[in-house]
């Protein structure tokens, strides 16, 4: 299998290595020459400066984009439009109807389009989404996620709706298995362009909640969430992955082993390619964290509930 990278700053650093410590790595692209030789050079692949070029040079199955939000579009388009497949970093577009542009495109030619939704990946999710799913507590009524931290540096484009919540929007998605019907949000900005901290309320069918809190202002790194189910309540931590059940007066630590999550996202993107195995994170799911995004923008700036019918 032969994987190509498109954009190196940031958190594509990370694909770069993995990618190579994999074996599949053939080439790097980036708009920045001497990042592109630099990261060629290390990892002893090609390396290019347009897409363009590294089209017509290289033969290759799929491809990792990890560049700014405002390029994933015409990026991601004319890899699709070579029938390649495609791993775009979150939020896969700006625009949603970009979004839903690429994955018809992705059918229409029968490849893979799929995007960073990471904690997918992360077992202080996945566990909690096999509890979820046994009802071992019962039924989940009830998300609330806490995402802090200072603004990173390498993001320009967009605020922290786009770069941080719909991170924990898509994990509430996929632990209700359902999509949101309405939309509630404030944000607002005080060192940065664009929002720098947010306050959204997803309402799903039967008066289920998830109520996400993001911002770039605090200087701790902070990412938890808590589940409320009938019986108990889970709360997990993103970075150290501890997950602990608290029921009446007893509180259950669940054991599970340290993983990289993006190795595992890696993993699934490749394993869909060479071993047609089930995509986890479905270009449509994508499309909507997006809309849900776009919707709490909106409610923001209204100061109202937001109504979605998504499929």
């Amino acid at each position: 299998m032969k994987i190509v990278q498109i954009g190196t700053g940031g958190w594509g650093k990370n694909h770069t290595r993995i990618l190579s410590e994999l074996g599949v790595l053939v080439a790097i692209c980036d708009a920045n020459f001497e990042k592109s030789k630099e990261y060629g050079e290390k990892y002893s692949v090609n390396y290019y400066q347009s897409l363009e070029k590294l089209l017509e040079s290289e033969e290759f199955d799929g491809a990792f984009v990890v560049t700014p939000t405002s390029t994933h579009t015409e990026i991601a388009m004319k890899l699709l439009e070579s029938k390649k497949h495609v791993f775009v970093e979150k939020p896969m577009t700006y625009k949603s109807e970009d979004g839903e542009k690429l994955a018809k495109l992705a059918e229409k030619n029968k490849v893979i389009l799929t995007c960073g939704y990471i904690e997918r990946f992360n077992p202080a999710v996945d566990i909690v989404k096999k509890i979820v799913n046994e009802k071992k507590y019962g039924d989940l009524v009830m998300l609330e996620f806490h995402r802090e931290n200072r603004m990173p540096l390498h993001i320009k484009d967009v605020g922290i709706i786009y770069d941080t919540s719909v991170h924990d929007i898509d994990t509430a998605n996929w632990l209700f298995n359902e999509m949101p019907q309405v939309v509630f949000a404030r944000s607002g900005k005080i060192r940065h362009e664009r929002e720098d901290f947010a306050n959204i309320m997803l309402g799903y069918k039967n008066d289920k909640v998830a109520i996400i809190s993001s911002n770039w202002i605090t200087p701790k790194k902070v990412r938890k969430f808590s589940a409320v189910c009938t019986e108990a309540i889970i709360s997990s931590d993103f970075i150290s992955q501890e997950i602990i059940v608290e029921k009446d007066e007893e509180v259950e630590r669940i054991e599970n082993e340290k993983q990289e999550p993006l190795l595992k996202e890696i993993q699934n993107f490749l394993d869909a390619i060479y071993n047609k195995t089930e995509q986890i994170v479905k270009s449509q799911e994508a499309v909507n964290v997006t809309k849900i995004a776009e919707a709490a923008l909106l409610s923001s700036q209204k100061g109202t509930p937001i109504y979605l019918d998504l499929k």
